[in-house]
């Protein structure tokens, strides 16, 4: 399955490492949103986005309220979403499997942890 990615994070430059180890990966179709409002209008407009990775903290909507807003559409809700954040404390993170991600790193991470969350994500599907 040929994966194309969503990179949802407020800032640039964790766009870019987030992009650049995807590249690394060998994977080469992405776009890219600013935040969550930005993020759901692109998945609405595309619909060969199948995999999301998604900051938590962003102004307007935030990560949590994308993931719930895609877990919520009927036609977004088998989206794969791999949350990148900061936030790295139990309940948050317990938050975040509750509102149904698929996989949670915490920042900051290696392109091999990329790969490893990207991999089981893709063999639990």
């Amino acid at each position: 399955m040929a994966l194309r990615f969503l990179v949802v994070d407020d800032s640039v430059t964790m766009r870019r490492i987030v992009i650049n180890s995807l590249r690394n990966l060998g994977y080469d179709d992405f776009i890219e949103a600013a935040d969550g409002k930005e993020a759901l209008e692109k998945l609405t407009a595309d619909s060969s986005i199948n995999f999301v990775i998604t900051d938590w903290n962003m102004p307007v909507v935030s990560g949590l309220e994308l993931v719930k807003s895609i877990r919520g559409d009927e036609k977004l809700s088998k989206l794969s979403i791999l949350m990148v954040t900061t936030r790295g404390v139990k309940e948050d993170i317990i938050e975040a499997l509750q509102a149904k991600v698929n996989n949670y790193i915490v920042k900051p991470f290696t392109p091999q942890i990329l790969k490893e969350k990207i991999d089981q994500i893709i063999n639990a599907a």
